[in-house]
């Protein structure tokens, strides 16, 4: 009997052959929601560009002439039509441009992605694969049959594979469903935004070896 962290490694045709060792210490962890939490915000937040921007009174084009004078009309006093009241005038305390990223150790983001890694294989949700197609040539049509041979239709897939394996690159590149990353890119808010996460092999071995490399630091 396959122990608890063993994963079936599918071939191209489907069939599974054989099984993989998954390390405990990267796939069975306790997951800490609060820190997953923290790190899928600092994630998104670093992905703001942060350039919204208003202009002030002072950065309106126009306004320098006084539109009326100061006493005698019956209306308030006004000294420039660029003033935030007019149209067209100033915006008071809009955007700026700033910097939304936080500061998230090493240690917190790869916590956190052991702890999404882990809570996806206990629900049966992590997959290997030898390969998606045969040979070198890519095909769509071929690495769509493997994922449906283990995923049910319409899931949201994570495929992480490693950087030279251009042929399982251009075969899901074009699949709406399907997310592409190598090892050394997958991280905590990809993991649970996917309903599956499938790696290859090759991809497998270089993120175990990466993640025992960083543990012994």
């Amino acid at each position: 009997m396959p122990s608890e962290l063993s994963v079936e490694v599918r071939g191209a045709d489907g069939s599974a052959a054989r099984t993989v060792e998954l390390p405990d210490d990267v796939f069975n962890v306790q997951a800490n929601i609060p820190l997953m939490h923290q790190v899928v915000v600092a994630q998104l937040a670093a992905a703001r560009q942060g350039t919204h921007k208003t202009k002030t009174r002072g950065e309106v084009r126009g306004g320098g002439r006084k539109p009326y004078k100061q006493k005698g009309t019956g209306r308030a006093r006004q000294g420039s039509i660029r003033a935030p009241q007019f149209t067209g005038g100033g915006v008071v305390h809009g955007p700026v441009p700033r910097d939304y990223s936080q500061r998230t150790p090493k240690k917190m983001k790869a916590a956190a992605l052991r702890g999404a890694l882990s809570d996806r294989l206990s629900h049966g949700r992590v997959q290997v694969v030898s390969g998606f197609v045969d040979g070198d040539v890519p095909r769509t049509k071929d690495a769509v049959a493997v994922l449906a041979s283990a995923i049910a239709p319409g899931a949201k897939v994570l495929v992480v594979a490693h950087r030279d394996d251009e042929v399982t690159w251009k075969s899901l590149r074009n699949v709406p469903s399907v997310h592409v990353l190598t090892e050394d890119q997958l991280n905590t808010y990809d993991v649970l935004a996917s309903d599956h996460v499938v790696f290859t092999e090759q991809a497998l071995t270089a993120f175990v070896s990466r993640s025992a490399k960083e543990a012994s630091k």
